[in-house]
């Protein structure tokens, strides 16, 4: 009896250490998907890239490498440079990932080999030769646009009254306040600089629509999405759902980095 029993030890022994390994294995692969791609934030007009700051920390937490660009916002063409110059810094492959006027920077900027996936995030998305004063001709005017104000060298802002009512009505007043605060200048001129090329052509896309947007319309973005065949999600939200739904915004980007 004792020596039918090592055998039957023996088998039950070496099955649980390959169902361990199994297991224990399955993570490891994981991480190792994630460690490889790097996720690259372009923020929009009227923000700086404190606008991710809720964003991030979820990425990370999966073990994410995260970069957000710091925008110029002098041009188009300085915007795509700064983006281009944190894309080529990079070992391993990118996601890529507009929010508003970022959209265009990423269209831009993102086609290198090196960019696995778009991800446009209540964003334009223009074809060649378009600029963000023309793709919205046919649609509705938004409620916040008539509200920039032009300073006397040609730079937009946004009042923080319109940041409370149109570009991030769900979100807390204080909160309202410090976008306000931090808000980059926008030169009027950068609405009429066309992009050269687009790079969705030949990636893999996301985007985020946010429904009740009252910067971009959400009927434009809609058409942005089925334009360039991208997986699309809807959220119910103001113009920044990377601040008011964040987890949505990140499990977005976490299926481009996993794709």
């Amino acid at each position: 009896m004792k020596t039918s029993i090592k055998p039957v030890l023996l088998a039950s022994a070496v099955l649980s250490a390959a169902i361990l390994s199994t297991f224990a294995a399955a993570p490891a692969r994981a991480e190792t998907a994630a460690g490889d791609t790097t996720v690259v934030l372009v923020h929009g007009a009227f923000a700086d890239g404190s606008s991710w700051d809720k964003v991030i920390p979820l990425l990370q937490a999966k073990g994410v490498k995260v970069v957000s660009v710091q925008n110029p916002l002098s041009s188009l063409a300085d915007d795509v440079e700064a983006a281009q110059r944190v894309i080529d810094a990079q070992t391993g492959k990118v996601v890529l990932v507009g929010h508003s006027w970022g959209g265009a920077v990423i269209t831009q900027a993102g086609t290198s080999d090196k960019i696995k996936a778009l991800v446009y995030v209540a964003a334009f998305a223009p074809s060649e030769g378009e600029s963000l004063g023309s793709v919205g001709k046919n649609y509705p005017l938004p409620a916040g646009v008539p509200t920039l104000q032009e300073g006397p060298a040609g730079y937009l802002s946004l009042p923080a009254a319109s940041f409370a009512a149109n570009f991030a009505q769900d979100l807390p007043a204080a909160t309202t306040k410090v976008l306000a605060a931090t808000q980059g200048l926008f030169p009027a001129k950068n609405f009429a600089e066309p992009v050269t090329v687009a790079a969705w052509k030949n990636k893999v896309n996301y985007y985020i629509v946010a429904g009740k947007d009252r910067m971009i319309d959400p009927g434009l973005q809609r058409d942005f999405a089925k334009k360039i065949n991208a997986v699309t999600t809807t959220v119910q939200t103001s113009h920044v759902p990377m601040v008011s739904q964040p987890k949505q915004v990140a499990d977005v980007i976490l299926a481009a980095v996993q794709r």
